[in-house]
């Protein structure tokens, strides 16, 4: 496939991300449960940086191992989110319930224009992406080589605390529980703290292609939306009413995001 010129592959990413965000909306839509937003947004970044390893202009080599690393990823949190929507169907997710009902009076369109906003975070997440997809150099700089390791600790610390959650839950029936084993010990949201940290390998990545300080963007965007918006503050909110003393003495010994001793 010959390369095709950059603004129109950014512009593709753009369609193909919308194409699969307005979809999963008519979806949620009519089974009424907006949950699937969550599965989408993770998958997405898969067929997105095969887009742009495919269409791009970059070293072969290099085009080819970041659209995997990032499939990989994105497979993994994909199918984790699959299975715990799919397990709770019909019953929605609560942060979706809280804004079902914050936006009453028309809730079908104010989540369109909220996937649409998903679909553009995305966008902007894969920008190191779509730079190292283009950066010619046909060895790897010591940059690349720091932010993949740092990839690789990220993705293996989301993997170990997703699956520590899922079993606390699966061996807890009191809905109450906090889960405070593993990672839980040490940060009240770990799989977080590596989803963060797994941007700052890709930012250090793209810093050696053309323009590569740029993709600056993408891990101080996912940093404000999980610290800002839709990650911690709204999970924290909804810990705290359904649990009460007991989170907020969680929250008092343990690190909100990255992971450290306790408190005593």
């Amino acid at each position: 496939m010959q390369p095709l010129e950059p603004w129109l592959v950014l512009t593709l990413g753009a369609v193909l991300l919308s194409v699969l965000f307005i979809a999963t909306w008519l979806l949620s839509v009519k089974l009424e449960n907006y949950s699937f937003v969550d599965v989408t947004w993770a998958l997405s970044f898969a067929p997105t940086s095969v887009l742009y390893a495919f269409s791009n202009s970059g070293w072969e080599t290099r085009r080819i191992a970041i659209a995997l690393l990032v499939s990989a990823w994105s497979l993994r949190l994909g199918i984790y989110l699959w299975r715990r929507v799919a397990g709770h169907h019909p019953q929605e997710d609560v942060r979706y319930a809280v804004l079902r009902k914050k936006w009453s009076a028309n809730p079908p369109r104010a989540f369109f224009y909220f996937f649409l906003a998903q679909a553009i975070l995305v966008w902007l997440l894969m920008l190191p992406v779509f730079l190292i997809t283009r950066q010619a150099s046909e060895s790897f700089h010591w940059l690349e080589l720091t932010g993949l390791a740092l990839w690789f600790i990220a993705l293996i610390g989301e993997g170990i605390s997703d699956a520590q959650l899922t079993r606390f839950k699966k061996n807890n029936t009191d809905r109450k529980a906090i889960c405070q084993v593993g990672l839980w010990h040490y940060s009240r949201h770990p799989n977080y703290f590596f989803q963060s940290l797994l941007w700052w390998g890709l930012f250090l990545m793209a810093l050696p292609a053309p323009w590569g300080w740029t993709a600056i963007i993408a891990p101080l965007a996912m940093l404000h939306f999980l610290l800002n918006v839709t990650g911690i503050p709204l999970t924290e909110k909804l810990s705290v009413e359904k649990r009460g003393d007991v989170y907020r003495e969680y929250q008092r010994t343990t690190s909100a995001f990255v992971p450290w001793f306790r408190k005593t």
